[in-house]
C-alpha cells in the first residue's frame, strides 16, 4: 500500500511535478490562470528572439553573398559603362571623319570696293556688304593680341572649343534660359561664318565637331585671320578693316595700340557700343572694356607697361557718318566704270569684289570746289535793274564784259557749274566736280555734260589738230573734260594725255593694276607755243587764262600752266516741271563773278598753298623735259 501509495503518489507527484514544470514552462505559476503568467511572457520574448535570430542569420547570409558577387557584380557594371562610352566615342568618331567644314556663306564672302583719293584719304564704297579681306600679316599683332585678350585669351592652346561653355549654352538651350555666349574664337568663326545661327543642341554639336577639326586642320592664324574678316563690330562694318575705316578713318594696318583694343572691346556688344564716341554714357562703358582689355594685354606681355601707361582713349569718328550722295558720288561713279575696264569685270563685279581703287582725285580740293560751286536756284521775275557793284564790273570785264545784268527772264532758273582739273602731260583727274547732289541729279555735267564752247575753241581754230583732238573744233559742245584736255594738251607741248581717275587696283595687300600716263602727240609745238603766247599774254607769265562763251547762254574759263589745267563751265536752265521739259535760260549776272571766283579757289586750293615745296622737284615722267606734276595743297 505504502508502495502503492507511495508509486501512486510518486506518479502522482510525478505527474505534479511535470505538471508543475510544464507550468513553468508555459510561464504558469500557482494562484495565476494559463498563459497569464510570467512563464507564458518569457515564451513570447522567445519566440521573437527566434525570429530576429532568423533575420538577423538572412542578413549575414546576404551580406556574405553580396560580399563574394561583388566584384562580379562591379565587373559587369564596367564593361557596361566602357561599352557605352566606347559606343559615344565610336558615334563620335565617326561623326568627325563624316563632318566636313562648309564653305563660308554667300554673304560673309561678300565684299564691298573702297574708294580712296590720292593721298589714300576715305572717299566712298560700293558693294552689297561693308568688309574688305586682308591677309593677318596686315593687321598688327598687338591688334592681333587685344582681340584675343577680350575675346579667347586661351585661343593660341585650346582646342578649338570650351566644354564649360557649351555645357552652359546647352543647359540654356533645354531649360529655356537666355542665350549664352562664351564660345572661342574658333567657334565664334564656324557660328558667324560657316553655319546658320539658330541655337539647337545640333547645331551647337555640329558647331563643336567642326571647331575641333577646324583646329586640327588649320593653323592658328588662319583661324584668326577667318575671324577677324567676318566678325562684326557695329557701324555696318564686317571685319577689321572696315570696322578701322568706320572708327578710325584708317587702314587696319595703321590702327595705334589703343585703337585696336578699343576695336576689340566693341566686338562684345556691337550694337550698343558703335555708338561710343557720340553717346557719353555709351562711351564711358567702352572705356572700362578697353582698360580691362589693355590689362590683359599688358599682363600676357602683348604690349609693354610703357605702352600701357601711355595709352589714350582713341577719338571715334562721329556716328552714323554721312552718307555719299552729295557730289562724291560722281567721283565714285567715274572711277568705278574706269576700274571695271580695267580689270575687265563688269561693275557689280567690282562692287562685290573687296578691291581698293587709289583714284588720282584731291578730295580737299574737291571739296573746296564743292563749297565755290554749288548750284544754285535764283529767281527772276523781271529786268534787273539798279548799278552794279565795283566788284562784279571788275567781274565781268575779266569774264569778257558781257552784259548779263539787262537780260529779261522769268521763273526759276538753275545754274550748272562743272569743274575739271588735271595734269598736262600726264592725265591724272584731280578735280571733277560734275554736280552739286547726285541723289537729285546722277548725271555728271563735267564728264558727260554738253556744253557749248563758243569762243572757248577759238585758240584751236585754224591749227593742224591730230587724234584725239582732230574734230574738236567742229564739236559745238565739247564736254568740260574734253575741252580741259585740249587745253592740257597746249600746257604740255603739244603732248596729249588721255585722262584718267584710277592711280592703283589692290585686293588682300595684292597690286592688280597700277596706271601710267598713255600719250601721244595731238599738235605741234609750235601750235601749243601759239596757244600759250595767246593766253599768257606776255611770255612766260603763269598761269594762262582764257575766257568764252556761247552767247549768254554758257561761260567758259580755263587756267593753266605746265603743273595743272583747270575748267570752269557755266550753264543755265530753266528746271523741268511735271511733263515739261528744262529749256535752256540765259545765265544771270552774277555768272562772271561765280566763275572767277571757283576758278581762284580751286586754283590755289590746289597749287597756290604748297608752302615749302618746289615744283620742279617732283618730276614727271609723263610730261616733256622740264615739267612736273601740281603739288597739291598742303593739309
Amino acid at each position: 500500500m505504502n508502495g502503492a501509495d507511495v508509486d501512486t503518489g510518486g506518479r502522482a507527484g510525478g505527474t505534479g511535478v511535470a505538471v508543475i514544470a510544464d507550468d513553468h514552462d508555459r510561464g504558469g505559476s500557482p494562484g495565476h490562470g494559463p498563459g497569464r503568467g510570467p512563464g507564458r511572457g518569457r515564451h513570447g520574448a522567445s519566440g521573437r528572439g527566434r525570429l530576429m535570430a532568423g533575420l538577423r542569420r538572412r542578413l549575414v547570409k546576404r551580406r556574405i553573398r553580396i560580399r563574394r558577387t561583388r566584384g562580379r557584380r562591379l565587373r559587369r557594371a564596367l564593361v557596361v559603362l566602357l561599352a557605352l562610352l566606347a559606343n559615344l566615342v565610336g558615334a563620335a568618331v565617326v561623326a568627325y571623319h563624316l563632318t566636313k567644314i562648309p564653305e563660308p556663306h554667300p554673304e560673309t564672302a561678300m565684299q564691298s570696293t573702297v574708294f580712296v583719293d590720292d593721298h589714300g584719304d576715305y572717299l566712298g564704297r560700293r558693294g552689297p556688304v561693308d568688309r574688305q579681306e586682308i591677309p593677318l600679316s596686315q593687321v598688327p599683332r598687338y591688334v592681333q593680341e587685344a582681340v584675343i585678350a577680350a575675346e579667347n585669351r586661351s585661343f593660341r592652346s585650346d582646342t578649338g572649343i570650351s566644354p564649360r561653355a557649351i555645357a552652359r549654352a546647352a543647359w540654356a538651350t533645354v531649360s529655356g534660359g537666355d542665350r549664352q555666349g562664351g564660345s572661342t574664337i574658333t567657334q565664334q568663326y564656324v557660328k558667324n561664318a560657316l553655319l546658320s545661327p539658330e541655337q539647337t543642341l545640333s547645331r551647337k554639336a555640329r558647331e563643336a565637331l567642326i571647331s575641333i577639326k577646324l583646329d586640327r586642320t588649320r593653323s592658328k592664324d588662319e583661324i584668326l585671320q577667318g575671324y577677324l574678316n567676318t566678325v562684326y563690330f557695329g557701324r555696318g562694318a564686317a571685319g577689321i578693316q572696315s570696322a578701322a575705316r568706320n572708327y578710325f578713318g584708317v587702314d587696319a594696318k595703321d590702327l595705334t595700340v589703343s585703337q585696336g583694343a578699343a576695336l576689340a572691346s566693341v566686338i562684345n556688344i556691337p550694337s550698343y557700343y558703335e555708338k561710343a564716341g557720340s553717346d557719353p554714357k555709351v562711351t564711358a562703358k567702352l572705356v572700362d572694356r578697353w582698360e580691362w582689355v589693355l590689362d590683359a594685354m599688358a599682363h600676357s606681355g602683348a604690349i609693354t607697361s610703357a605702352q600701357r601707361a601711355g595709352a589714350r582713349f582713341p577719338a571715334f569718328r562721329f556716328y552714323p557718318p554721312g552718307d555719299t550722295d552729295g557730289q562724291r558720288q560722281y567721283l565714285i561713279d567715274a572711277a568705278a566704270s574706269e576700274a571695271a575696264d580695267r580689270l575687265g569685270i563688269t561693275e557689280d563685279q567690282l562692287a562685290r569684289g573687296g578691291y581698293t581703287v587709289r583714284t588720282t582725285f584731291d578730295l580737299t580740293a574737291q571739296d573746296a570746289t564743292a563749297e565755290l560751286a554749288a548750284d544754285g536756284t535764283e529767281k527772276k521775275t523781271g529786268e534787273k535793274t539798279g548799278e552794279k557793284t565795283a566788284e562784279e564790273k571788275a567781274a565781268d570785264a575779266k569774264a569778257g564784259g558781257k552784259k548779263r545784268a539787262e537780260v529779261k527772264t522769268s521763273g526759276d532758273v538753275r545754274v550748272h557749274t562743272a569743274v575739271v582739273a588735271l595734269v598736262p602731260g600726264d592725265g591724272a583727274v584731280r578735280v571733277l566736280y560734275g554736280g552739286a547732289d547726285y541723289a537729285s541729279q546722277p548725271f555728271n555735267d563735267a564728264r558727260d555734260g554738253a556744253v557749248e564752247a563758243g569762243t572757248a575753241l577759238q585758240p584751236f581754230s585754224g591749227m593742224k589738230l591730230l587724234a584725239p583732238l582732230t574734230d574738236l573744233t567742229r564739236t559745238a559742245a565739247p564736254t568740260p573734260l574734253r575741252l580741259a584736255s585740249a587745253y592740257a594738251t597746249a600746257a604740255a607741248h603739244g603732248v596729249y594725255a588721255t585722262p584718267y581717275t584710277v592711280a592703283k587696283i589692290t585686293r588682300a595687300g595684292r597690286t592688280l593694276y597700277e596706271a601710267h600716263p598713255r600719250t601721244r602727240t595731238a599738235m605741234t609745238r609750235a601750235d601749243a607755243g601759239m596757244i600759250a603766247k595767246l593766253l599768257y599774254g606776255r611770255l612766260d607769265a603763269a598761269p594762262a587764262t582764257r575766257t568764252g562763251a556761247a552767247g549768254l547762254r554758257t561761260l567758259w574759263q580755263t587756267t593753266y600752266d605746265e603743273h595743272l589745267t583747270l575748267t570752269v563751265a557755266l550753264f543755265a536752265e530753266h528746271p523741268a516741271k511735271g511733263k515739261k521739259a528744262a529749256l535752256p535760260a540765259p545765265l544771270p549776272y552774277t555768272a562772271g563773278s561765280r566763275s572767277l571766283s571757283v576758278s581762284e579757289g580751286v586754283w590755289s586750293k590746289i597749287v597756290g598753298t604748297a608752302e615749302g615745296h618746289d615744283p620742279a622737284a617732283e618730276p614727271n615722267p609723263g610730261l616733256p623735259t622740264g615739267q612736273t606734276k601740281p603739288i597739291l595743297a598742303t593739309r
